[in-house]
């Protein structure tokens, strides 16, 4: 099953969040969205859902538009900001109205073992839970899904280290029984890239980067020594960014030296510091 979006362009007023936006989730594989503040992330995910429409283009499943087909939107989830039940609402009731919601696609003994692996109390009201805690609910409901596609927007958010780090576990877990398309939008790149098994990286509404981790592990490299050998070494050479200490200096280029590294030091860089480089530059790198 394929989720294709095709040139997705949507406006909020001035602001272009989304720019002619082409994008394919094919295979079972964990995604991760990345990107800056505003740089159309949550837009994204919420035109993928329809929970937004986009000014042109479309979202296909198997070349079919989703717009307005429950039947194909069902496939799917969104774990986003927005909470969409009752603040009334006792945590065990939020389940069952989810079991009575999704039907078969949501696993309700699953949903209550992820409520009690993170001590959630489900007699409390969803509007008495601190921030954390909501995030923890709502990612309780996303992880007991059996779709074919899911996506989180900023789950971790207000968790603290056990819970993220609970949360990895869970996800790894539920993907390895079940596999499916599962979209990782966060900003805690260093921490979510050990799971991440492709990168998407975007910027000003646009795809910037789309590379595995394999590929994104060669991608790029840094060249650290004097300033003067540094800058003989990486001529000719596409630079990210540099950055300096003292009389060393640091060159982000992409791919690798050619030429002598006689007093460098030459690593690949990771994903979190080519995010930083890719998002702090004009300059955009080949895709």
């Amino acid at each position: 099953m394929t989720l294709s979006l095709n040139k997705i362009t949507k406006t909020f007023g001035e602001v272009k969040a989304l720019n002619n936006v082409s994008l394919e989730f094919t295979e079972p594989m964990i995604y991760g969205l990345l990107g800056r503040n505003g740089a159309g992330k949550t837009t994204l995910l919420n035109i993928i859902n329809g929970r937004i429409f986009p000014d042109s283009g479309e979202v296909l499943m198997d070349g079919i538009p989703v717009a307005d087909r429950d039947e194909l939107l069902s496939k799917m989830h969104l774990m986003g900001e927005v909470n969409y039940y009752d603040d009334d609402l006792k945590l065990k009731d939020a389940i069952k109205t989810a079991d009575g919601f999704y039907g078969e696609a949501f696993i309700v003994a699953e949903a209550h073992r992820y409520a009690k692996l993170f001590e959630l109390d489900e007699t409390k009201k969803i509007g008495k839970l601190s921030t954390g805690y909501k995030s923890i609910f709502k990612c309780c409901i996303a992880l007991a899904l059996d779709v074919p596609f899911v996506f989180f927007d900023e789950p971790v958010l207000g968790l603290d280290a056990n819970h993220r780090d609970l949360f990895y576990k869970l996800l790894i877990e539920d993907y390895s029984r079940k596999p499916k398309v599962i979209v990782l939008s966060t900003h805690l790149i260093e921490e979510a890239s050990p799971i991440i098994e492709k990168f998407v990286i975007i910027k000003q509404g646009r795809i910037l980067l789309e590379k595995s981790a394999e590929s994104l592990a060669q991608y790029a490299s840094s060249v650290t020594g004097p300033k003067e050998k540094v800058e003989q070494a990486v001529s000719g050479c596409q630079i990210l960014g540099r950055s300096f200490i003292g009389a060393l200096e640091t060159a982000y280029i992409v791919g690798k030296l050619s030429g002598t590294c006689d007093g460098l030091t030459v690593q690949n860089i990771d994903a979190q510091r080519l995010f930083i480089e890719l998002t702090n530059t004009d300059k955009e790198a080949s895709l």
